[in-house]
């Protein structure tokens, strides 16, 4: 385990360089409420969004709990916390930073071949990678790498190496929630003209890639109508390929993905497509 010798002034350390601090207790955990506090009692820090008042002046809530107020971190309550701390926690999101935490060596090397380098610090079985800017937090992103941002906590293992970047779009899309198995759009009426036997009238894989590229292209690059943006995409792909049958769960995949990407959710997504296929009569 990665145990920081003097937990407290570290804590103060961060805290004065503007990174919201917390306790862990063996086993990498925060401290649990107190009894006031069990079952969410007090209310929790306002629906445990953002760290604020709470009549508990304990170490609770877990991430919420992380303060930059030197007078919290030595209270007599905190203080005594850090006797019984073994490393320090922090609030990625409350700094305005975000953590890809890499479990183990071949999560480090996907991201060395995938995400812009930035600033990275050594764990127990792999590293930190640490973006400037928050996002939403999510686990298992993919096999051992996890999202620590807003509403998350990380712990400290000291300031790493490299230059910090910002956050990329690469990281942002991990944690878009991929949608459900959508069926390929089946075959509806007669072949367009010009099929063969009744077969996709593309004729190259090259045709259909660069319809789909295009659309995620348009809808990617949307800086205001998104709604609107998405629906045409949509329409736009089904109107050439939906009548074929050559769409697959990949291809739609990729298209909810971008759409997400941009702030839809996956209601909008999947109702988008229903009305751009109820136009076209699929």
């Amino acid at each position: 385990m990665n145990e920081t010798p003097y937990p407290l002034q570290t804590a103060l350390s961060l805290a004065a360089s503007g990174v919201p601090v917390l306790p862990l207790r063996r086993g990498k955990v925060p401290f649990g409420n107190c009894p006031a506090c069990a079952d969410n009692a007090c209310g929790g820090r306002p629906n445990m969004k953002t760290p604020g008042p709470c009549p508990c002046p304990g170490v609770c809530h877990a991430w919420a709990a992380a303060t930059t107020a030197p007078a919290v971190i030595v209270s007599p309550l905190w203080r005594e916390a850090w006797q019984r701390a073994v490393c320090v926690g922090y609030h990625p999101g409350g700094a305005g930073l975000t953590v890809v935490d890499l479990d183990d060596a071949d999560a480090v090397a996907w991201a060395r071949q995938i995400l812009p380098a930035t600033r990275t610090v050594p764990t127990t079985r792999g590293e930190h990678w640490i973006y400037r800017g928050a996002m939403t937090s999510r686990n298992a992103v993919r096999t051992g790498v996890d999202i620590k941002s807003s509403m998350s906590y990380a712990r400290y293992l000291g300031p790493g190496t490299g230059h910090m970047v910002d956050l990329p779009d690469a990281v942002r899309a991990l944690a878009v929630k991929r949608p459900p198995a959508v069926r390929p759009v089946p075959h509806v009426g007669a072949a367009p003209a010009g099929a063969a036997g009744g077969g996709c009238p593309h004729r190259t894989p090259a045709y259909l890639e660069r319809g789909i590229a295009m659309a995620v292209q348009r809808i990617t690059e949307a800086r205001s109508a998104v709604h609107a943006t998405v629906y045409g995409a949509f329409l736009a792909v089904l109107s050439t390929h939906g009548r074929c049958g050559c769409l697959t769960d990949i291809h739609v995949t990729r298209l909810f993905t971008a759409a997400q990407t941009k702030g839809e959710t996956l209601r909008h997504c999947t109702d988008a497509w229903t009305n751009a296929r109820t136009v076209l009569g699929l």
